[in-house]
């Protein structure tokens, strides 16, 4: 029998991709994110690590820095634990044609390896019941390069969809917003720029973010019937976005 050393919390939410009122999907409620240092700091404080936190992180970070170059490269890594691939996005419409920054796109995708799929077997899954607040993001779009869940093109449009999502109420905290997952600043989409406003779904212009990694949320009184909520509510997408 395998033993049980991780546990994963998760609630149920509508599955705003479907018809069916009954169909949901699962979310893990994570605590929180982890940098480099967080996962030095816990191999430490675990005895896992027979070198410091700061001497881990420090060849952690060149470690991947170093891999960042070679997948440049077009190399591919194979760590056990993910894999790295370089790709590239887009039509070539003939076999002249070259790379052409304004239709095609240069990405890299990560997929789990053999020893994190190991891993997944000491994992008990709790399910929480249906979560208190149905607001929630599904899945989010970059209309310029038809990205889904992952790159984000600034001052371009985004569609959000999911359950509960419209603007609404006279609270100033409602609207959009990308959180930068390094330094945590809010950047709130202007309230013009939120060209649909519906329940299921939300198009809004990305704001002029620099570039990196950030979480979108959203915020409002919508209740679904004409009363609004007394106080905002907010949902938190599950993914990282990016800004190139």
């Amino acid at each position: 029998m395998t033993q049980i050393l991780h546990k994963i919390k998760a609630h149920l939410y509508s599955n705003a991709l479907t018809n069916d009122p009954d169909d949901f999907i699962a979310r893990v409620n994570s605590e929180r994110s982890l940098n480099v240092k967080d996962i030095c700091e816990s191999a430490t404080a675990r005895g896992g690590a027979d070198i410091s936190a700061d001497a881990m992180e420090h060849a952690v970070n060149l470690w991947l820095k170093e891999m960042g170059y070679r997948l440049c490269d077009g190399f591919s890594i194979n760590t056990g634990w993910f894999m790295a691939s370089t790709h590239i996005k887009g039509v070539f419409n003939s076999p002249d044609e070259t790379f052409n920054p304004e239709k095609h796109t240069v990405l890299f995708e990560f997929q789990q390896g053999l020893q994190l799929r190991r891993e997944l077997q000491s994992v008990q899954i709790e399910i929480m019941g249906i979560a208190d607040s149905s607001l929630g993001i599904a899945q989010v779009t970059d209309i310029k390069t038809g990205s889904v869940n992952d790159i984000i093109t600034p001052n371009r449009n985004l569609r959000i969809s999911g359950h509960k999502l419209k603007i609404a109420g006279d609270n100033d905290s409602n609207g959009v917003y990308f959180v930068n997952h390094d330094s945590q600043e809010r950047t709130k989409v202007d309230a013009s720029d939120v060209v649909i406003n519906n329940p299921a779904e939300l198009m809004i212009v990305v704001p002029a973010l620099a570039a990196g990694t950030y979480r979108l949320e959203v915020t409002t009184q919508f209740s679904g019937s004409s009363t609004p909520l007394k106080e905002p509510r907010s949902a938190m997408f599950d993914k990282y976005l990016t800004v190139r």
